[in-house]
């Protein structure tokens, strides 16, 4: 009897035990997963180990190639900054949310608080939400992160070579060199606060990496997104003691270096709090690298054509990872195509979350990430925009570039020149092939001209400051 006594509210106890056990185990298996989105500024395509460079090491980036997917053909959404990011936030073509060009601190334009960013998307399903880095698509406090559904905001609102100081001698070399940051008066932001003018730029890596490793302790407990816009290698290039080197022909590099450095203690965080297994991790970059005049200051999009500022390969092809232990197949590779627009649907479809009620244009390409047997691209044209100006279209392996056609020339009756090229037989788009292909060249720009005339007719305006006057 006493045995019988004693054990009864022990075998309750275990019962209950594993009750609990089983309602934890259940919860874990129904929490949607945690996002970190890790967007470089004029990386190049080579720039990383594992895409061919053979001067910069990138362990951290390799290791997470390793453990996830390299995407071969994953896109940008404009060949520069603001509209890339803008195109990035809302999974659209920078066109249709009336971001074009780059901003500058002159600009009293952002975008438009009426859009649907992923940070609101995910807020919708309880996520913490953080921005950590340079945001470039509005400056003003109308157009901030925190508007834009962050919980916060540290970081450099628009490029870093912005706000100038006048006669100040902007030597990239020079600066480097001595580690100068005075030549550049930008802004340090704690949400809609200015702390730091200039931002000391030869610590700005390491803080930013301070900052991400914080909010991840922080919501480690809940569902988090964490959106981490490095500032570089846009230029002026600068690093923390660790990593500088007084030779400036190794600024590139290092500042590479450093941000990969930051990537692993980023990674380092995610195991330490117990979230790994439950994080998806991307790298991806804004547009391809400043063009080779910049010398050691810029990048390389070898095997690719071009650079920044251009709709060829190089300028808008980006090196991408993607990364989640035990979902996304370790060592895998995806060489269909999928573009940064893809993010917001994706993330949405894991989430659990609904999609914004306004027109995008990304597509969920978790069958891709996850490498279901035969997945394929779910668009069936992808197109570059430079501007608000279509410039090439491409379709499968079929690349068209579309060279002029502006209004003057179309007022004049000039014809844009049609150039047709095979990318999985010419990746660096050395041979037009257009004589031989003109059904392939036809259908291709006449589906470019019918949906750039339909994306335009749908387009929403930028959001805007009225100034006085």
């Amino acid at each position: 009897m006493f045995k019988f006594r004693t054990l009864a509210p022990l075998a309750k106890g275990l019962l209950g035990l594993a009750a609990s056990f089983a309602l934890t185990s259940a919860a874990e298996a129904a929490r949607t997963p945690n996002f970190v989105l890790i967007f470089m500024d004029d990386q190049g395509y080579q720039d990383v180990g594992v895409f061919g460079s053979k001067t910069i090491k990138t362990p951290n980036l390799d290791n997470m190639a390793k453990e996830g997917m390299k995407f071969t053909d994953f896109y940008s959404l404009a060949p520069v900054c603001s509209p890339s990011r803008a195109g990035l936030m809302t999974g659209c073509y920078p066109p249709r949310v009336g971001i074009t060009g780059v901003l500058f601190p002159r600009h009293n334009i952002g975008l438009n608080p009426e859009e649907t960013t992923i940070a609101e998307i995910l807020k919708t399903k309880g996520y913490a939400t953080a921005a950590v880095g340079k945001w470039h698509i509005g400056h003003l406090p109308k157009f901030l992160p925190t508007n834009h559904g962050f919980d916060s905001y540290f970081g450099i609102p628009y490029s870093n070579d912005m706000d100038g100081v006048k006669g100040k001698d902007r030597n990239l070399d020079r600066a480097w060199i001595e580690r100068d940051i005075s030549p550049w008066n930008v802004p340090l932001l704690r949400n809609t606060k200015e702390i730091e003018r200039p931002v000391n730029q030869n610590t700005i890596i390491e803080r930013y990496t301070q900052e991400a490793q914080q909010f991840i302790h922080s919501n480690k407990d809940k569902p988090f997104f964490l959106y981490m816009p490095h500032t570089m290698p846009h230029i002026p290039l600068f690093v923390s003691d660790k990593f500088y080197t007084k030779d400036p022909k190794k600024a590139y590099i290092r500042t590479i270096e450093e941000i990969d450095y930051s990537i692993g203690q980023v990674l380092k965080t995610l195991r330490e709090t117990g979230v790994d297994d439950n994080t998806v991790v991307i790298f991806t970059s804004d547009n391809g690298p400043w063009h080779l005049k910049l010398r050691h200051h810029g990048g390389s999009a070898l095997p690719l054509r071009g650079a920044k500022f251009s709709t060829w390969e190089g300028g808008m092809r980006v090196p991408t990872i993607m990364r989640w232990p035990g979902k996304i197949p370790a060592g895998s590779v995806c060489s269909e195509v999928a573009a940064a627009c893809d993010i917001l649907p994706t993330f949405a479809k894991l989430a659990k979350a609904e999609l914004p009620k306004r027109k995008i244009d990304g597509k969920n390409i978790w069958r891709l990430m996850s490498g279901k047997k035969d997945a394929k691209s779910p668009h069936k044209q992808f197109y570059y925009y430079r501007g608000a100006g279509l410039r090439a279209v491409r379709s499968g392996d079929w690349k068209l570039h579309i060279g002029g056609g502006n209004k003057k020339q179309q007022k004049e009756g000039i014809k844009p020149t049609l150039t047709l090229y095979n990318l999985a037989d010419d990746i660096g788009e050395t041979t037009d092939v257009a004589a031989a292909n003109q059904k392939i060249v036809q259908r291709l720009y006449k589906r470019a001209l019918a949906f750039d005339k339909s994306l335009k007719a749908d387009a929403r305006p930028a959001g805007e400051v009225k100034t006085a006057g």
